[in-house]
């Protein structure tokens, strides 16, 4: 099969992926993910897939799973649909082609990966070219916030499989992803003692202060084994009043599990700085280590053999950021990250594709879903 021969069009591609992008889809919004999921299961099931939709859970939206072909372990390929960016984004960030690019919410991360994966099914059908194994579509909705309520459908999915295909975005070597580090989420609160801030200034003991103390002597703990970030901050309540609470979250990247775990003995091991105020850490989500194996590295040399017959290569790389592969690769299923879009501004008012990847990505997955077996 040769994935050349497939007529991918790229303004078509922006033209069906538009609708997608334009609705917006923030996490912690399950009306607003559900609208996405609902658009994607027509799709799916327009293209011949048998639709199962998963309720949501723990306050996030529902999943979308489509299935090709017969029952048996075959390819999962698995993307999230939910974003980082909050409803009303689009008007800043507009639908909009500029240069080669094309820009949107979650554009990058990752629905153009989603859709390009949808893409390269149907041009397959249309084709008459079958994969030699059955393909499975699964959607999530939390994914940007650890997975919490998907990690067990992740998993039980994932474990019925030969292979897992994740089209986050590709790295910008143009490379793909064959490990990705540890992660750990921990939210932080500061308690102090509330007085007027004009009258009263002294009797008062500021939890803002207290947060601001433990956000320095966390992120003064970052190393080169492992990192330390605080990326939310809320407190207080009125500006002439002392602040009685103060609330955070923490995130914390390694490239071992060892280092990980050391790094979240010391979040855990973190106290208040004096006894007239106090500061608790909880440890949230966590994302295991995704170290390659030999599974994984096979399934890579396939793909990359597609990539050079296509005219371009996909060099290997362990990762940062998380994603639901770190799930995959850690149960020893062989997974391969980063086939998705190549762009930049992840997470940004600046959030982008380079139109230019979307045929050659597509055409890599249609090769990948055609040819494993």
């Amino acid at each position: 099969m040769d994935p050349n021969a497939l007529p991918f069009d790229a303004d078509e591609m922006l033209a069906g992926l538009r609708p997608w992008v334009e609705c917006e889809s923030p996490t912690h919004d399950a009306a607003a993910v559900n609208r996405c999921m609902d658009l994607a299961a027509r799709e799916l099931a327009m293209a011949g897939a048998q639709i199962d939709r998963i309720p949501g859970r723990m306050g996030f939206g529902d999943c979308v799973r489509g299935r090709f072909g017969p029952p048996g372990a075959g390819i999962l390929v698995m993307g999230h649909l939910d974003t980082v960016h909050p409803l009303g984004t689009l008007a800043t960030l507009a639908w909009r082609r500029e240069a080669g690019q094309c820009f949107g919410p979650g554009i990058l991360d990752m629905k153009g990966g989603n859709y390009i994966a949808l893409e390269a099914i149907r041009q397959l059908q249309r084709a008459g070219i079958a994969a030699k194994l059955p393909i499975t579509v699964l959607f999530t909705s939390d994914e940007e916030v650890g997975s919490p309520s998907t990690r067990d459908l992740i998993e039980a999915e994932a474990a019925r499989h030969r292979y897992v295909l994740i089209p986050e975005p590709a790295r910008p070597d143009g490379g793909v992803v064959t490990g990705r580090y540890a992660i750990a989420r921990f939210r932080l609160k500061a308690t102090g003692r509330p007085s007027h801030a004009g009258a009263r200034l002294a009797e008062g003991r500021s939890a803002i202060r207290e947060m601001a103390r433990q956000i320095i002597a966390i992120e003064d703990m970052t190393t080169e084994d492992c990192t330390f970030s605080v990326g939310v901050v809320r407190g207080g309540e009125w500006v002439n009043c002392v602040a009685t609470t103060c609330e955070g979250e923490a995130l914390s990247m390694a490239k071992r599990q060892a280092d990980l775990d050391r790094g979240v003995a010391a979040m855990l091991a973190l106290r208040a700085h004096g006894n007239d105020v106090q500061f608790e850490v909880t440890r949230g989500v966590t994302r295991p280590v995704w170290e390659p194996d030999a599974g994984t590295e096979a399934l890579w040399r396939h793909a990359r053999e597609i990539a050079l017959a296509l005219g371009f290569n996909i060099p290997p790389q362990s990762s940062g950021g998380g994603s639901d592969g770190n799930f995959t690769g850690a149960m020893g299923i062989p997974t391969l990250d980063g086939l998705g879009l190549a762009g930049a501004g992840a997470h940004t008012l600046g959030e982008h594709i380079e139109i230019a990847s979307l045929v050659r990505r597509a055409r890599l997955m249609a090769g990948l879903l055609a040819t494993l077996q």
